[in-house]
């Protein structure tokens, strides 16, 4: 356990983040999924949208790496593309 004050603080901010992050990260990952699974294309379309708008912002916030934002959204445009 921390024994400084400014430890103590450390460890509620370093908690707060990883709270912030699982959640955000798993609101990601269902967004994405909810792509994958859409039955039509317009519910596709809708969805990806959504899931766009959450991995340029995980990419900004360094939630995950932009690269990894860029090619799953390529991934997922691509999918949709696909289904008719």
């Amino acid at each position: 356990m921390p024994r400084t004050k400014s430890a103590k603080k450390a460890m509620r901010q370093s908690r707060h983040r990883n709270e912030q992050n699982r959640w955000q990260r798993t609101r990601l990952r269902s967004a994405v999924k909810k792509v994958r699974q859409a039955a039509t294309k317009a519910e596709a379309t809708e969805a990806l949208l959504e899931a766009t708008a959450l991995l340029d912002r995980a990419g900004r916030k360094n939630l995950i790496h932009r690269n990894t934002a860029s090619r799953t959204k390529g991934r997922l445009a691509r999918l949709v593309a696909a289904k008719s």
